[in-house]
């Protein structure tokens, strides 16, 4: 059997990190949370040394629309219009394996009752992984913004850290929503013409090649990833009908053989479940109504082996593929006042050739001048940043990632060992 791990290893396996760097004077982290169907309720905490906040410590419930009213007004911030905004989470998606559960009570009758126990285990541990998931996303867009020097300083980001009422966010109305689709197919119109712009400097031209090229790459390694983790599933799901096949199998069997395939029934098992699923969350399900309920009370939860390679690699390339869409819209804007400043500066010699308007055209000059200038410095800070914590996040999550790898491997040559020395004794 597989050793359990103490607490510092429970601890660390299923953190996924895009290398935040806190600072110590502001540190937020999600605790727990509770799911009922697609509504989940966050409980952020916040440990903080900075005298705008009125307490140290203190805790508050927000729900997934209280983060994404928080990133659109990061976004609509002009201020912030030469930064990496951190992408929004993920609306949480429990459909896919509340179809799947439903879809196994409806086939309950035509399996054995070890085999219906088996595939529900199976489907509540792919259900926390969710869960899991979706908590971490929200929480780390959180951190990023508390180890901005600037985002940390946000009056709405205090505000949602702080205030212990229900916000009230209110949801985007069908016509605010056209309004942003609408809005998205400018811009994506907007960024065909801009892209033909000549930069005359070489870091810009340079970081907009490379997150192009990057942006690509990224994408098609998180299928490749996607992909590995279904075969693993799948896989686990063959060990499922293999062990329960072997058990029908040992039960009618009256021979010598009777004890070699329980063992190798038994095996098979220990292979698919690895560690118990149960060790810090509750979960309640009803079959009936198709209803999943979860509280998450701990955060020491030993995921598979395959779940292992969701938190550590297949989420983080899902997480730099919006983590680059916000800097290639850093890059955007950057453009944007570019084209913006080329435009004044042919309406400055218009006004001057018709001797009207000049002062303003002047003034409106300076403006875009200005704006681009600030963007090109705050841009180029930015970009460095954010290709040192991209390295370095990669570089320990791939590690990680290894290191329980070869903790697994090292389990189930152990497993495999142990059951052949069984059957030899036999």
């Amino acid at each position: 059997m597989a050793s359990t791990p103490d607490e510092s290893e429970r601890e660390k396996v299923p953190s996924v990190s895009v290398d935040l760097n806190n600072d110590a004077s502001l540190l937020i982290d999600i605790p727990d949370a509770l799911c009922e169907r697609d509504k989940v309720k966050f409980t952020v905490h916040t440990k903080t040394a900075l005298g705008i906040f009125q307490k140290p410590e203190f805790s508050v419930t927000r729900q997934h629309e209280d983060f994404i009213w928080l990133h659109d007004t990061l976004v609509e911030t002009e201020d912030y219009a030469g930064l990496i905004i951190p992408p929004a989470p993920p609306k949480p998606d429990f459909e896919s394996p509340r179809e799947k559960m439903h879809k196994l009570g409806e086939g309950e009758a035509s399996m054995t009752k070890e085999e219906y126990t088996k595939m529900k285990q199976e489907l509540e541990a792919e259900y926390l992984a969710v869960f899991k998931k979706t908590v971490q996303v929200h929480e780390v867009f959180l951190q990023r913004l508390s180890s901005h020097p600037i985002f940390s300083k946000d009056r709405n980001f205090q505000i949602f850290l702080e205030y212990d009422q229900d916000l009230s966010v209110r949801r985007k109305n069908a016509k605010e929503k056209f309004g942003g689709f609408f809005k998205n197919m400018v811009k994506s119109a907007d960024e065909v013409i801009i892209s033909g712009i000549k930069e005359a400097d070489d870091f810009f031209e340079q970081e907009k090649t490379f997150l192009l090229d990057y942006s690509s790459k990224i994408k098609d390694s998180t299928a490749k990833a996607e992909k590995m983790t279904r075969s693993h599933k799948n896989v686990a799901d063959d060990y499922i009908l293999i062990s329960t096949t072997l058990s029908s199998l040992s039960a009618d069997d009256t021979t010598a053989l009777k004890g070699h395939l329980m063992k190798l029934a038994e095996l098979l098992e220990k292979l698919r479940v690895r560690c118990s699923v149960g060790i810090a969350y509750v979960c309640i399900i009803a079959l009936g109504q198709s209803m999943l309920t979860v509280c998450c009370c701990d955060r020491r939860w030993r995921p598979e082996l395959r779940q292992i390679q969701e938190l550590k690699l297949t989420e983080l390339l899902r997480y730099y593929v919006r983590d680059i869409q916000a800097a290639k819209d850093l890059l955007y804007r950057r453009a944007r006042a570019q084209v913006d400043y080329e435009n004044s500066n042919k309406a400055l010699e218009k006004a001057r050739q018709k001797s009207k308007d000049m002062l303003q055209a002047e003034e409106h000059q300076q403006q875009c001048l200005q704006k681009f200038d600030k963007l090109s410095e705050s841009g180029k800070k930015e970009l460095t940043s954010f290709k040192g914590r991209r390295v370095v996040a990669f570089r320990k999550n791939l590690i990680e990632m290894a290191e329980l790898e070869i903790k697994h491997a090292k389990s189930k040559v152990s497993l495999l060992q142990g059951c052949i020395e069984l059957l030899k004794t036999n």
